[in-house]
C-alpha cells in the first residue's frame, strides 16, 4: 500500500464558526486568525493506492463555483487537486474509487467539474465509483435550513446521474484495508475511513475533528448540527484512539497533518504531530 497526502488548496473560515462557544482569547492560542477573525485552513485529501485500487478520500472545493461564491472563502495557496495528483504520477482517469466523507461543498466539490463546453457537469474521475452513506445522501438531498447552503446540487446530483454512486447502508469493511464508521455530530452519518497501513491505523478524521486545536472536548464548531453528540463521539473515539494508537490525518489543519493522542491530567491532547511521510521515511513511496 502507498499513501499520498493530496493538497487541494486552502480556504479561510470564520474563527467563531470554527470554534463555537470557545472564546477567541482561548482558541487563538491554539490556532491563529487574521485581523478579520479568519482562520486559514487546508483542504487536504488522501490517496490510498492498494494494488489495483486507487482510492481518493474527499475532493476539496473544486473550481466550478462562480467567483462570488469562492470569494467568500478567500481561497489561497498554490495547490489544487489535479496538480497534486499529477505530481505523484496519477491522472483523474486512474482513480478507481472516491470516498466522500460528506457532501458539504468543501469536501465533495472537486468530484464534479464543468464539461468541455460549459453546458453541464461531468465526473472529475470518470472511471471511479463514488461512496457515501445512504443516510447522509438522503440528508443532503432534503437539506435542513441550517445546512442547505453547504449542499450544492451541482456537486451532488451529477454523481447520481452518472450511475457511479454507491450508497453505504452500514459501517464496516469497504475495501480490504479500509473500513468506515458513521459519525453524527457534525452532520448526519458522516463517513470516517479507517485505513490499515502496515502496523498502523490511519483515521481520516474529516470534519469530525477539523484540526488538532479541536481535540479539547469543548472545542466543537458551530457548524455541527448536534454538538452534544460530537462530544460523546469524541469521548468514545479518544478512548479507542489511545488504546489502539490511531494516527489522525487532518483534512483542515494547516499546521498539523497527522498526530497521535495521549491522556494527561488536563485531558486528551496531542502526543506527537508529524507529516504522513514519517510513516514511510523521507522519500515519497512509489
Amino acid at each position: 500500500m502507498q499513501l499520498y497526502s493530496i493538497e487541494t488548496g486552502n480556504a479561510k473560515f470564520d474563527g467563531g464558526a470554527i470554534f463555537g462557544v470557545v472564546p477567541k482569547v482561548i482558541w487563538q492560542k491554539l490556532y491563529p486568525s487574521d485581523e478579520n477573525n479568519l482562520c486559514n485552513c487546508s483542504i487536504r485529501s488522501l490517496l490510498v493506492v492498494d494494488g489495483d485500487l486507487k482510492i481518493l478520500i474527499d475532493t476539496g472545493i473544486g473550481d466550478k463555483q462562480d467567483e462570488k461564491f469562492l470569494k467568500n472563502f478567500h481561497l489561497n495557496g498554490t495547490d489544487n487537486l489535479i496538480q497534486s495528483l499529477v505530481k505523484y504520477g496519477f491522472k483523474p482517469t486512474d482513480i478507481t474509487d472516491v470516498i466522500l466523507t460528506h457532501l458539504h461543498f468543501d469536501h465533495c466539490g472537486g468530484a464534479v467539474k464543468q464539461n468541455v463546453d460549459n453546458t453541464g457537469f461531468e465526473l472529475t474521475f470518470p472511471n471511479a465509483n463514488y461512496y457515501t452513506s445512504r443516510k447522509h445522501w438522503d440528508w443532503a438531498m432534503h437539506p435542513n435550513r441550517r445546512e442547505s447552503a453547504s449542499f450544492l446540487i451541482e456537486n451532488i446530483l451529477p454523481i447520481q446521474e452518472s450511475g457511479r454512486l454507491r450508497l453505504l447502508e452500514e459501517e464496516g469493511k469497504l475495501f480490504p484495508n479500509i473500513s468506515v464508521k458513521f459519525f453524527y455530530g457534525h452532520t448526519e452519518a458522516q463517513v470516517i475511513p479507517f485505513i490499515k497501513y502496515n502496523q498502523y491505523t490511519i483515521v481520516y478524521v474529516a470534519d469530525f475533528l477539523a484540526s488538532a486545536a479541536h481535540i479539547p472536548m469543548a472545542y466543537v464548531p458551530s457548524y455541527d448540527i448536534r454538538p452534544l453528540q460530537t462530544m460523546e463521539e469524541k469521548e468514545i473515539f479518544y478512548r479507542d484512539s489511545i488504546l489502539n494508537n490511531y494516527i489522525l490525518f487532518f483534512e483542515h489543519d494547516l499546521y498539523n497533518e497527522c498526530c497521535t493522542l495521549q491522556n494527561t491530567n488536563k485531558g486528551v491532547c496531542v502526543k506527537d504531530s508529524f507529516k504522513l511521510e514519517k510513516l514511510y521515511g523521507s522519500t515519497t513511496p512509489r
